[in-house]
């Protein structure tokens, strides 16, 4: 024990190692001078409570299989480790009920938690603005709730790519949903019916953003006959191509399919993936900003929404004069 063969009480010891300034320097050096003979580590949790802080930030996700979290998710590590941060990583069960519990669980382990593309209720963020540990909001704006708040601009982007497909000449199209839970399926969702000012009709047909989920939504879209599959993210895309290729429909000639988020798959499959190249990394650090600011008890500034950026690929072309059945 440190404190015995220093000789003065394990609260001494603790206050030395906390940095408190009450401690006389004579008492200080020779707690320092056992505790390196002995190679005594403190405990950073325990240095941190004794500081009133855990150096522990959360981030909650849905889906951690999902690539596109991968280039968020690491450039909010880097600020967090930058400063001094452990950052826990968890994702949930995809229900709202089951989010919300793991944000609570968590509040009481970590300085301040992050919520990236949360699917809680307006009613449970409304709560958890109430508590004391700081809570970021990524992905998502809501209006009327107190909590720091970052997202990319859904709604211009999916305009953007309808409008690109317009000019190719499609007038029909589905649109491969993702989780009602989730606030960019809503906003992209309200641009592919906005883009009837485009001349588009637009039909849904719901999934779940994965890629067996695009893969088993295929066939019920190819009922409505279009021209192309808008899909709700990459990977439901990559599901949609590969039960097209199954069913010997050929992409961009018989129908034409978008992605959104341009995770790296996107780029390497065959067709490459027309899509949207969301700004991942910038989100991250635009998160942990907000983070930051709020760990520090300094006034948030306003982060403006994000710009996304429409990517022309292989897999979208101009309508074929044949009409594709199931």
């Amino acid at each position: 024990m440190v404190a015995k063969a220093a000789g003065v009480s394990t609260a001494t010891v603790s206050r030395v190692m906390s940095g408190n300034p009450a401690v006389t320097p004579e008492l200080a050096a020779r707690v320092h001078a056992a505790a390196e003979e002995m190679a005594y580590r403190p405990s950073g949790a325990a240095r941190g409570l004794a500081l009133g802080s855990l150096r522990n930030v959360g981030v909650i996700l849905p889906d951690l299989a999902n690539a596109y979290f991968f280039d968020v998710v690491k450039q909010m590590h880097h600020g967090a480790r930058a400063d001094g941060y452990r950052m826990l990583v968890a994702d949930y069960s995809g229900t709202a009920d089951d989010e919300y519990a793991t944000a609570v669980d968590l509040l009481g382990q970590v300085d301040g938690l992050i919520l990236l593309s949360s699917r809680i209720p307006v009613s449970g963020l409304k709560d958890l603005a109430t508590q004391s540990t700081p809570v970021v909001l990524v992905n998502r704006v809501e209006l009327g709730i107190d909590l720091p708040m970052v997202a990319v601009d859904n709604f211009t982007a999916m305009m953007e790519l309808c409008g690109h497909l317009a000019q190719l000449g499609h007038r029909r199209v589905v649109y491969i949903a993702g989780s009602d839970l989730s606030w960019q399926n809503r906003e992209r969702w309200r641009a592919v019916e906005m883009s009837k000012v485009l001349g588009i009709e637009a039909f849904k047909v719901e999934a779940d953003g994965t890629i067996e989920g695009g893969f088993s939504a295929t066939e019920s879209a190819l009922v409505h006959e279009p021209t192309a599959m808008i899909c709700f993210n990459d990977l439901t895309a990559v599901g949609v191509i590969s039960k097209l290729r199954e069913l010997g429909v050929r992409v961009p000639e018989d129908v034409s399919v978008t992605g959104f988020d341009d995770v790296e798959i996107a780029r390497h499959i065959a067709p490459r993936l027309t899509t949207v190249q969301s700004p991942k990394a910038q989100l991250g650090e635009q998160a942990w900003r907000l983070l930051q600011e709020a760990l520090r008890n300094e006034p948030g500034t306003s982060v403006p929404v994000l710009h996304a950026k429409v990517v022309i690929r292989d897999s979208t072309g101009a309508v074929s004069t044949g009409t594709v059945r199931n």
